[in-house]
């Protein structure tokens, strides 16, 4: 389209390509130039662009009814989605909450569990703990929870005061331990923060099972969730894992927390639930929570216009059910690991690239200035988002995780490609990675920022 814009883009100004049409990991813009999306646009486009059995089910759906208020009916669609959910997720996680995004499905969870021990006589069980380096959504309430201090700064006296414990980021850990010996002490973290506030303040405790945004693919170390579980259980506090990132296949199991053995109380869904064909996110919760709440008020209060819209409850089962029928669940792990192993090379191979790692189809590379004392770059030297350009302007989406490192640095990008990425297109990929990383470190070099070298 020609002329002024009238659209309030991420960037103001800033001059961006025309989306023509999608096909499978593929994006083409409209002179026709194609863009491996090597992060599912933002970790959601699980299945792919333009996938003809999802356009057949929107069209269905919209034939009969695409929109009816949830206070009015239930519908079919509706129905057979929490169906699905309930059998896809584990133990006593029965009861779907539907709503329109990630954001709103964090902050639901956030009133059911305040609710949950109001209805159970427990009037100051209203705090919600979380983790710095952690994002889960952007509304006051999920901003309130998320430790993603720079999303936080601009409405700090807006927001709650709810990170309370570090994150357990073993590549720079915060108590200067190591995976094998740390004996899970970031998840005892927790329990320091429950004994100073009082655990008769504290509704729930909410993580992401690997962090995304605020981090780039970052995974606790083996034990850490189970020590997690533990902690919540002796103190009566509820266990919110937010799987917006990382559920419905993304991380090689249908719910990452699964690679844990581990069951929350509630977990949030959204992004690759719908795969990107429509907004559309969810609650789930457990049945001891909802047998509660209907044993008093009988009505949880939370909900929005679009919540359980018959539409998009339609296509978020087709899309779950291409990703049973085209087994890629299983594909995400095993190309997962063919993608971690390259990206591990990339890590042997550039000295820029601190750290590599990831779970499944969700990976991340950090980038710093010295890969011996891990010493990170300013962020106003802008590495990552260089290194994201210029993937961009050769054919590859990745996505940012920038400043992570308290706000003040940290240079991650995530590699999270669609479900249904081949060996072939993960090679390309790959190739197109390298060639970047190599001319953003000669770049960096070239302008004095940067000269340390492996085992240097």
């Amino acid at each position: 389209m020609e002329g002024k814009s009238y659209v309030i883009k991420p960037e103001l100004g800033k001059a961006y390509p025309f989306v023509s049409h999608g096909r499978g990991v593929y994006l083409y813009d409209k002179t026709g130039k194609a863009y491996i999306d090597g992060s599912s646009g933002a970790v959601t486009a699980s299945i792919g662009h333009a996938v003809d059995e999802i356009a057949e089910a929107m069209y269905a759906q919209a034939r009969k009814v695409s929109f009816a208020y949830r206070s009015h009916f239930s519908s079919d669609a509706v129905e057979a989605l929490a169906a699905k959910l309930a059998e896809w997720a584990p133990g006593q996680l029965q009861y779907s909450f539907f709503v329109s995004s990630g954001s709103e499905a964090t902050e639901t969870a956030q009133k059911i569990a305040i609710q949950y021990w109001q209805e159970k006589g427990y009037q100051r069980k209203n705090r919600i703990l979380s983790r710095w380096m952690s994002y889960h959504g952007i509304t006051i309430g999920a901003l309130s929870m998320s430790g993603h201090v720079l999303r936080r700064k601009r409405f700090v006296p807006l927001l709650a005061d709810y990170p309370s414990v570090s994150a357990p980021y073993c590549y720079r850990c915060p108590l200067g331990l190591s995976p094998e010996g740390c004996g899970q002490r970031c998840a005892d973290e927790l329990e320091t923060a429950i004994y100073r506030i009082g655990a008769e303040n504290i509704a729930a405790f909410i993580a992401e099972p690997v962090i995304g945004a605020s981090g780039g693919a970052v995974v606790p170390p083996p034990g850490y969730y189970q020590r997690i579980r533990e902690i919540c259980d002796r103190h009566q506090i509820l266990f919110i894992a937010d799987e917006v990132m990382t559920g419905i296949g993304r991380t090689g199991a249908r719910f990452a927390m699964e690679h844990w053995g581990v069951v929350p109380d509630m977990m949030t869904l959204g992004k690759g639930m719908s795969a990107g064909y429509t907004p559309m996110a969810a609650t789930i919760v457990s049945e001891e929570i909802i047998r509660t709440i209907a044993r008093g008020s009988g009505s949880i209060m939370a909900g929005h216009t679009y919540s359980a819209n018959p539409q998009s409850a339609a296509v978020a089962l087709a899309v779950m059910d291409y990703i049973e029928r085209h087994n890629l669940v299983h594909n995400a792990a095993e190309q997962g690991r063919y993608l971690l192993q390259q990206l591990k090379q990339i890590c042997a191979d550039y000295p820029l690239v601190g750290d590599a790692r990831g779970l499944g189809l969700l990976c991340g590379l950090e980038f710093v200035r010295d890969p011996g004392s891990k010493e990170p770059f300013a962020l106003a030297d802008n590495v990552a988002n260089r290194v994201i350009q210029r993937a961009f302007e050769k054919g590859l989406i990745i996505y940012p995780a920038i400043g992570g490192i308290d706000g003040q640095a940290g240079d991650a990008v995530i590699i999270a490609p669609p479900l249904v990425i081949t060996r072939a297109e993960v090679d390309q990929l790959i190739q197109i990675l390298r060639e970047t990383i190599a001319e953003v470190q000669d770049e960096l070099i070239s302008e004095g920022l940067f000269a340390a070298r492996k085992g240097g």
